[in-house]
């Protein structure tokens, strides 16, 4: 698979792991930077971007939904904004943060600021301990 067929797949892959469905772009970011490891930064932006929009698609998916009552857990996420979505990367609470937020029609453009630093954050780290574990193996 050529570097662009990878870098494709990488956003397919981040995408989807970011919206309601299971998955997880880890391994797909791993084996692009094994493959083609001079991708660093493009694969940092591509996982991120896709991840980024995938979260983006489930806080579209909040802002349709009718508004109810409030929930005093989604109270929390009011009371804390959008910095709370610094964590939407984060397994299981994620989506619910990126769905809540967009229940609360919380301000779009902070929601997609704050959500792509923490995953890009998230993508970092992961790269950085993958090419550690690269090191240590050869």
């Amino acid at each position: 698979m050529s570097d662009t067929a990878s870098l494709y797949s990488l956003f397919i892959s981040s995408f989807l792991a970011a919206t309601l469905l299971p998955g997880g772009s880890e391994v797909v970011l791993f084996g692009v930077l094994k493959v083609y490891p001079e991708t660093l930064w493009l694969a940092l932006i591509v996982a991120t971007t896709g991840n980024t929009l995938g979260g983006m698609v489930t806080f579209g998916m909040g802002w349709l939904l009718p508004q109810t009552r409030q929930l005093k857990h989604v109270e929390k996420l009011r009371r804390y904004g959008t910095p709370v979505l610094l964590l939407a990367w984060v397994p299981l609470i994620g989506d619910a943060l990126c769905l809540a937020a967009g229940w609360l029609r919380l301000n779009w453009l902070q929601a997609v600021l704050f959500m792509a630093l923490g995953k890009f954050a998230r993508y970092w780290v992961i790269a950085m301990s993958m090419q550690s574990a690269l090191i240590f193996t050869q």
